[in-house]
């Protein structure tokens, strides 16, 4: 099994809070993860996709479960039985101890409404992504091209992690969706998404993605939440503490996984892929989300972009000050724009960065560093 990096973390959660929760896709690994975890004691495991399991809960939860005390209990796609939440809040005030369960969600905490609230206190949340490139040994075009979900990044062949991509995405529209609480024409979700993948790292355009759907501005903004909510596209927003200048206010949207991004767009290796039109974009959109994916909790992220021109396209912010300015370019020569050399001034940062995909790192100017994705990750994000 691939190491995670969350391994420790999960142990040091499961250490404090009778309940840890793991979120994250479908086929992410959250299984295998909790599976495989170190613990002293036995573990239950109830998967609540399976008619059979939910019927062990059906009736009576409080006593089913009271039956395993002396067990860590593994709800599998708890998802499925919301319900199960406000049960949970009652059996672990009865007995606090550590590690008494550990639920694994597909979707975020507000999409299944209440719960933050039903277990506040009681509960620690972990997010588990698809494999980040510190966890594949930087093997960055591999992980790239076909994504980080297990199945398709360890597939044997690029043909078998394309057409194991291809089935996710079938089988995620056609039923997951569904499953999760999305109610929607399967058909309609499939134009969706493929228009999602051509705009790429653009500005969220509402009323024309519903006029080419011939849907309504709030229908599309309830799949975009939806979405975001069940970890499949990440919504950046705008850096807007800028009062004097005319800041742009819609949010940018990137599909997260570029190997689902390459399949949507149909692009099944790196040739197809570095010939393409989006190549710059399916870029831009990995680097984004290996860095936040392996920043610390204390950082957020956002864009900038004005209406007359500057712009960058990641900011990192702590403590309420922007620690970097990213511009990320696809490219082993990449130059300094006017316009990042303007939002940096504009947002105050301290250090400006160039992200490209070649091998050096140096400093062009005294605040701007050209340098690549590897060396960013493991030598930067830990002094900011």
């Amino acid at each position: 099994m691939t190491k995670r990096n969350i391994n420790q973390q999960f142990s040091e959660y499961l250490d404090v809070f009778p309940i840890t929760g793991i979120v994250g896709p479908r086929q992410v690994g959250k299984t295998t993860l909790a599976k495989n975890i170190e613990i002293e004691k036995d573990f239950l495991y109830l998967d609540l996709e399976r008619q059979v399991d939910r019927d062990k809960l059906s009736g009576d939860p409080s006593f089913f479960l009271s039956q395993f005390q002396e067990k860590c209990v593994i709800l599998d796609e708890v998802q499925f039985m919301p319900e199960l939440f406000s049960e949970l809040r009652g059996i672990v005030d009865e007995n606090r101890r550590p590690g008494r369960f550990i639920v694994l969600v597909s979707a975020s905490p507000d999409i299944i409404r209440g719960t933050s609230e039903t277990l506040a206190g009681r509960i620690g949340y972990l997010e588990l992504t698809p494999f980040t490139t510190s966890e594949v040994d930087n093997d960055l075009d591999k992980l790239w091209i076909r994504g980080g979900f297990p199945d398709s990044y360890l597939a044997r062949t690029d043909k078998a992690s394309n057409l194991w991509r291809t089935n996710f995405i079938r089988t995620y529209i056609q039923r997951d969706l569904g499953l999760l609480g999305l109610q929607t024409d399967v058909r309609t979700m499939e134009r969706f998404w493929r228009m999602l993948s051509n705009v790429q790292g653009a500005l969220l355009n509402v009323q024309k993605l519903g006029r080419s759907l011939d849907v309504s501005n709030i229908t599309i903004m309830r799949y975009i939440d939806f979405l975001e909510g069940a970890f499949m596209i990440r919504v950046l927003r705008p850096w807007s503490k800028n009062q004097n200048k005319r800041l742009v206010k819609s949010p940018k949207v990137y599909i997260r996984d570029s190997g689902l991004l390459h399949n949507l767009l149909s692009l099944a290796d790196y040739g197809s892929i570095i010939n393409n039109i989006h190549v710059g974009t399916s870029w831009e959109g990995f680097v984004i989300e290996q860095i936040i994916n392996q920043a610390t909790d204390d950082l957020q992220f956002y864009f900038y972009r004005t209406h007359q021109g500057a712009e960058c396209d990641l900011l990192i912010e702590k403590d309420g000050k922007v620690s970097a300015a990213i511009e990320i370019k696809f490219g082993t020569s990449p130059k300094v724009s006017k316009g990042f050399r303007i939002s940096m001034e504009d947002t105050a940062a301290k250090k400006g960065f160039i992200i490209g995909n070649g091998e050096e790192t140096f400093q062009i100017e005294e605040n701007i560093t050209i340098t690549n994705l590897k060396y960013f990750i493991q030598n930067i994000i830990p002094k900011l």
